[in-house]
């Protein structure tokens, strides 16, 4: 519905690369340009400025940024409103999501689903990644919400929400007398870590790999399968665990846990919508929708 000059727009502006725009809107970079252009001739004003291959947000460009997220968010929550209307929004749905996003990140999101749709019953299974995946695939549930690096090409996977991975101790820790260490010290501090199959554990195996690290080498006191039983050990002990930042906000705010940045380290990645490839149940899609809108923000 909306100019499809704006949409280029947006997305340029968010990428500050043409050639990356034109990639995500399948359109040639000739064209992005031949768009700009017409959106800057329209205004008079110029909304990048370009220096050689590296182009950035000129202030008329970064007030319209501001002006079509605006409006994107207006269209997607009509396109929302609509379809629940359309759809006739009642039954049960039946969510799997993996452990640390169904503790700490999807509650506030079903609670406001369930006020605005109260004839949707809602089932939820909490497990690790894995086990989400194979319930899903045996049909036992609608949709998931996951984290993890795992591709089965039977699903299809959707960004929801990025999250990054810490290293924490409890506060009052003798080791932690730095507030960033190497490498090296990593290896030979005592650690905690999730049970094989857990999207954390995955993710954290893949970021240490990458910076030329295995789990086999670091001191592992011992395996807990949930960020709870987790976070209690710490408590009392003097180890070190990595942990999603969603799952500690409360801790850190009341100084319980303290984050430790590791040089050369930075563990980020991204919970998934998670569904069988082909599946366009009603239900899931409206609740996907509803939480990927601009309703409320984290």
């Amino acid at each position: 519905m909306f100019d499809f000059r704006l949409k280029v727009f947006y997305t340029v502006a968010r990428r500050l690369n043409f050639t990356k725009a034109a990639e995500e809107l399948f359109i040639t970079q000739p064209a992005v340009t031949k768009h700009i252009h017409e959106i800057e001739t329209y205004y008079k004003t110029q909304l990048f400025q370009r220096n050689g291959t590296r182009i950035k947000l000129t202030p008329a460009g970064t007030a319209l940024l501001e002006h079509a997220e605006q409006l994107f968010a207006i269209y997607r929550n009509i396109e929302f409103e609509l379809a629940a209307i359309n759809q006739n929004a009642k039954g049960t749905m039946r969510i799997g999501a993996s452990t640390t996003v169904a503790q700490y990140v999807l509650p506030k999101y079903l609670a406001l689903f369930k006020q605005k749709f109260p004839d949707i019953k809602i089932a939820l299974t909490a497990n690790n990644t894995e086990h989400i995946e194979n319930a899903l695939i045996a049909s036992k549930i609608d949709f998931g919400i996951i984290e993890g690096q795992s591709k089965r090409p039977q699903l299809k996977y959707t960004t929801f929400l990025k999250d990054e991975i810490v290293l924490c101790a409890r506060a009052g820790n003798p080791f932690l007398k730095k507030q960033s260490i190497s490498l090296a010290i990593l290896k030979d501090l005592p650690l905690l870590m999730r049970e094989q199959g857990s999207g954390s554990q995955e993710v954290i195996a893949a970021a240490l790999k990458k910076a030329g690290l295995t789990i086999s080498k670091l001191k592992v006191e011992m395996v807990l399968e949930s960020t709870e039983s987790i976070k209690s050990y710490l408590s009392g002990s003097d180890c070190f665990a990595f942990l999603s930042r969603h799952s500690i906000v409360k801790e850190l705010k009341s100084n319980e846990l303290n984050i430790i940045d590791i040089k050369d380290l930075h563990i980020e990645r991204a919970f998934y919508f998670v569904k069988q490839q082909g599946d366009n149940q009603h239900l899931p899609e409206l609740f996907m929708k509803f939480i990927s809108s601009d309703n409320f923000k984290l």
